[in-house]
């Protein structure tokens, strides 16, 4: 797999670092639990939509856009790196936003909302949940050309074969990282949202012929739509980077029982984890994504998913700045 024959943009300097979770491993009782830091990647606050972008702005410059158009949920990491790489690009940056939870868009709101406008989003656009997102992307950028101006969209989560190269750049790094140290990963356990991440993850990890398992957990979609979601995209990966290695949809493995209420609503045990990490480990996961991945690996631990003597890597992708937003679903 040669990456290099894609042009990409670095934000980030060297490796995120993969730690030992001691006081959790000790406190669960069960196997060893490492943490992929994602959440150290650079641009505004980080996250794995950091990777994503290396690729997905460079396509971008390279295309010559003056503008960037993408979406998200009111909350979205991704909208807010999106907006930071374009800001960095020296872009302008239109965010299509759907209230995915009616009712759920606040102009005043704390979090990445005040974050938008921190970085000088030019404008956002809201949508009600179920509404035809990209269908909007196109009509905002259709809007722009007729101004003059090039627009490039990237699209929800970054998450097409460009954006999942950062992903199998990930997977490439971490196996990079365990071969220096000489630390055996057993399996990854990892959010599965809009794809991306665990397409990516996936791909790299097969066309590496690493032979290490991955378990996503659902955050979002459940698993009808959540596997074939997670495949097609591996498949479209594969193919852009000519990786001949089968991938099968035996390799997909999606956990849809830790979405709860639906994206972004609050679960008991999504609470709890954050809470638990926070005061065991120091590390800050957020209410959307990595605490409910953290649950429902805390919940497979607790059955015996995993045997004891494994180590067990925690890929943590960002988003802890959307805390600042969901404070009251805490004490």
């Amino acid at each position: 797999m040669n990456l290099s024959r894609f042009p990409r943009i670095r934000y980030t300097e060297g490796y995120t670092p993969i730690e030992k979770l001691s006081k959790l491993t000790e406190h669960l009782g069960g196997p060893n639990i490492y943490i992929k830091r994602d959440d150290l990647l650079g641009l505004a606050g980080g996250g794995n939509k950091t990777r994503k972008l290396e690729f997905l702005m460079a396509d971008a410059v390279k295309s010559g856009a003056d503008t960037i158009v993408t979406c998200g949920a009111v909350q979205s990491n991704h909208c807010r790196l999106t907006l930071a790489a374009a800001v960095r690009e020296g872009l302008k940056c239109h965010l299509v936003l759907e209230q995915r939870v009616p009712g759920s868009y606040d102009e005043a709101a704390g979090g990445n909302n005040f974050l938008y406008k921190l970085l000088g989003i030019e404008a956002v656009h809201v949508v009600e949940g179920g509404s035809d997102v990209v269908g909007k992307m196109d009509e905002v950028a259709e809007k722009l050309r007729a101004e003059g101006r090039k627009p490039y969209i990237v699209p929800g989560g970054g998450s097409n074969e460009i954006g999942a190269l950062g992903y199998v750049s990930c997977a490439q790094e971490v196996l990079a990282q365990t071969h220096e140290s000489g630390l055996r990963i057993d399996h990854v356990v990892l959010t599965s949202g809009s794809a991306g991440t665990h397409s990516g993850f996936l791909t790299g990890f097969i066309g590496s012929n690493a032979g290490i398992p991955i378990t996503g957990i659902g955050i979002n979609k459940k698993n009808d739509i959540q596997l074939e979601r997670v495949y097609n995209l591996c498949l479209k990966t594969a193919a852009k980077l000519g990786i001949k290695n089968e991938i099968t949809m035996e390799d997909v493995v999606v956990f849809e029982d830790y979405i709860g209420g639906g994206y972004s609503i609050k679960t008991d045990a999504m609470t709890e984890a954050i809470v638990l990490l926070a005061r065991l480990e120091g590390i800050l996961l957020d209410p959307v994504y990595t605490g409910k991945t953290m649950a429902g690996m805390i919940d497979l631990v607790k059955k015996g998913y995993f045997k004891d003597c494994e180590n067990i890597l925690f890929l943590h992708t960002g988003g802890a700045p959307a805390l600042y937003h969901y404070t009251d679903y805490f004490f």
